[in-house]
């Protein structure tokens, strides 16, 4: 009798203590986010990614009644950021602002101490930013077509700016260079803001950058835009021609933007920062401080995130063995 009511109570007090652990992690679950996140910018401060960044943590914070914090760590072709938050506490408290650099490029390329992509569980896509092909107001070039044939005769004069080998930068200027045999040299830097302030400069001649990085320094006559390599002109740059309308049909490149937590995050705090995220999204705010800033809208969820940046490795390893882009 006594056996049969010892082990009934022993049942009895692991049901209560299972009850008690599922109770608790929900509770926990339901009161995300008690303290600031952090998003994780992989790139230099003051480039696209740090601009894009701010505006989605500053409606984010207003919705989920906390603070959000950006940290850049560059450096590594975005591989410094990428690893940092993979190796995070899996909290969701900190939050990748990723490129395909940081998961899918870099990790093709070089040996880093992390997978792009099953190291992450994907919040959601936030945007899409076109790269525009810049020169120097002072260059004297006037046109794409002037540019290439310049290029060409004087093959040691011209240098293009990236954000950092394998970024978005980098990918499109190669691709150019191999669709109209251009002859520019690459140089690579650790974002955009870097390079497009060298670009400004006359440090580098030639710069494939997100818009948003070289934006401010066109509007100040520094900078001159050729074209853009979209799908359509850009309501921020409304002037400039896409590549096709120049002839260079099918000439597209961009970046696209997500938000990733560390692999095994509780799915209620990947949906919890998924639904602030759409919430910000089709905030007519957001998306007008987004178009100011050329940033496409690109919302999409955790599933259909993490379907597209699988496909997208595909697409882009094609990518680097066309243009012979290898490991540094």
């Amino acid at each position: 009798m006594s056996n049969y009511f010892s082990s009934g109570n022993r049942l009895f007090a692991g049901a209560i203590t299972i009850l008690a652990a599922g109770i608790m992690h929900t509770a926990q679950a339901a009161a995300f986010p008690d303290k600031p996140i952090t998003f994780i910018n992989p790139y230099a401060a003051g480039g696209p990614a740090d601009i894009l960044a701010r505006i989605v943590a500053k409606q984010m914070s207003d919705v989920l009644g906390q603070s959000i914090i950006i940290q850049s760590k560059p450096g590594g072709g975005a591989s410094i950021g990428a690893e940092y938050v993979a190796r995070a506490k899996p909290d969701g408290y900190t939050v990748l602002f990723g490129t395909a650099a940081a998961h899918v490029v870099t990790p093709l390329m070089q040996k880093v101490q992390y997978d792009g992509i099953k190291d992450f569980t994907f919040v959601g896509m936030v945007g899409n930013i076109p790269n525009v092909l810049t020169v120097a107001a002072d260059s004297g070039l006037k046109s794409v077509d002037e540019l290439i044939k310049d290029s060409q005769a004087n093959p040691e004069k011209y240098t293009y700016a990236s954000a950092g080998n394998g970024s978005s930068p980098h990918l499109t200027g190669e691709n150019f260079k191999q669709k109209t045999q251009a002859k520019l040299l690459h140089v690579p830097y650790k974002g955009a803001a870097p390079a497009s302030t060298d670009l400004a400069g006359g440090l580098v001649k030639v710069g494939f950058l997100n818009l948003p990085a070289v934006l401010p320094f066109i509007k100040q006559g520094k900078l001159h835009a050729l074209a853009i390599a979209a799908n359509k002109r850009s309501p921020a740059l409304p002037e400039v021609p896409t590549m096709d309308e120049l002839g260079y049909d099918g000439f597209k490149g961009s970046s696209w933007y997500s938000m990733a937590v560390p692999a095994d995050t509780p799915r209620e705090v990947v949906d919890t920062l998924y639904a602030a995220l759409k919430k910000v999204s089709e905030n007519p705010e957001t998306i007008s401080m987004y178009e100011k800033q050329g940033v496409e809208p690109f919302l999409m969820d955790s599933k259909a995130a993490s379907d597209f940046v699988a496909q997208d490795r595909e697409r882009i390893e094609k990518l680097l063995k066309a243009a012979n882009i290898t490991s540094k």
